[in-house]
């Protein structure tokens, strides 16, 4: 069975396409609207398998001519190969481990830590901005994170709403014009390389200098990934937060069961968390891999130099791993793989969670009566493969 699957109904129903792959054809192949084939993997085991598969690989410095070679006559990978950088998302080990020991010296737990207070107070100023009728994508998921990650890392406040723009379009790839995802990448990297020259000249106290020093020191650290690593830290550091907060408070409302047993019982929000992420998590499918050999995946043989996507979307609502497929805030949803798993686990997995747990706390406090202000079925949900999350979300409270 071939077709193109991520058309705009797998867009506004996703959990309903899975599902029926997880019963049909849980390894399937199928095509990106821009002629990109690959093999979509939907079930738990098989998609916890894929990712710790060395087989599979992520180095496309490596194979660099896979993606063409899997694009239909007439499509257009190039939007795919923009956004493909040499940070440690995009390598195998021995370079994963290198980079990610790097990265930790200066992405440390305490500097993480540090940030908690801070977050409190952005969180709650945009609250006092936002009344009592607002947009909660647009006036708050969006800008709250944003500020976090922009503090965190030293990049200017005016420019914040630039860099939400490249990282939307650059997470977005090969859904949109593919000049515009190419150009929208260059911007973007050539933006972060002139910071890092900024910081060398003159640290301050901040991630970007810190990874700066780190690559003085320690010699291991080329340009290209200092610039590609502070790349993966700007989108990752932003993008799962605002569709954590979105897509868990909206599934919250249409389970008002869930919501009131948690306005009973705020010490239930740390495990509602997990939950919120398990059941509509912001990441719908991991990055691309590739077969480097012939690999058999939930019996289903895919020949080498195949592009693999594994959906997180649906492995977290396998019923075979997660029973009925329900929201239940008191879950023990640990195992999920919303952040992913193996090697390249999320390493702001802590930061989205701490913002996460602030952010609903905050919510729920507020707005004791919180509603969507629109019809369901004006709902939009963006395009792209790897984020799930909506464009909008008008609320009131």
């Amino acid at each position: 069975m071939f077709d193109t699957l991520f058309d705009q109904k797998y867009l506004q129903d996703p959990h309903a396409v899975y599902a029926r792959l997880r019963a049909e054809e849980p390894v399937h192949r199928t095509a990106t609207p821009h002629g990109v084939q690959m093999w979509v993997v939907s079930r738990y085991e098989d998609v916890r398998a894929a990712m710790t598969d060395p087989r599979l690989s992520k180095d496309f410095t490596n194979n660099p001519g896979v993606i063409k070679a899997n694009t239909l006559p007439g499509g257009d990978s190039s939007g795919y190969e923009a956004t493909v950088p040499h940070n440690m998302l995009f390598v195998d080990e021995p370079d994963h481990g290198r980079l990610r020991r790097l990265v930790t010296k200066a992405f440390t737990a305490k500097r993480v830590t540090a940030l908690r207070p801070r977050i409190e107070e952005i969180s709650a100023a945009l609250l006092d901005q936002a009344g009592s009728e607002f947009d909660l994508m647009h006036d708050y998921a969006v800008p709250l994170p944003a500020m976090v990650i922009g503090e965190l890392l030293g990049v200017p406040e005016d420019h914040w709403p630039q860099l939400i723009k490249w990282s939307n379009t650059t997470i977005e790839g090969g859904a949109l014009d593919p000049e515009e995802v190419v150009k929208a990448a260059t911007d973007f990297t050539d933006y972060l390389a002139e910071l890092c020259e900024e910081r060398r000249a003159e640290p301050k106290d901040d991630l970007f200098s810190a990874l700066v020093q780190v690559q003085d020191e320690q010699g291991s650290l080329s340009q290209r990934e200092l610039v590609d690593t502070a790349f993966l830290l700007v989108v990752a550091g932003h993008e799962t937060t605002v569709h954590l907060i979105c897509n868990g408070m909206l599934a919250l409302l249409r389970h008002p069961d869930q919501l009131a047993k948690l306005r009973e019982d705020e010490s239930l929000l740390p495990g509602a968390i997990e939950e919120l992420l398990r059941y509509d998590g912001p990441i719908s499918t991991s990055t691309l891999r590739f077969t480097k050999e012939p690999v058999v995946i939930g019996g289903t043989e895919i020949p080498a130099g195949q592009l693999v996507l594994v959906s997180l979307l649906a492995a977290n609502r396998d019923e075979e791993r997660f029973g009925a497929d329900s929201l239940d805030i008191t879950r023990s949803a640990a195992q999920h793989v919303a952040f992913g798993h193996g090697i390249h686990y999320c390493l702001g997995a802590p930061l989205a969670r701490t913002e996460g747990v602030i952010a609903f706390r905050h919510l729920l406090e507020r707005y004791p009566k919180l509603e969507v202000t629109v019809p369901e079925a004006e709902l939009a949900w963006r395009p792209g493969l790897l984020m799930h999350g909506l464009t909008r979300l008008p609320v009131r409270g």
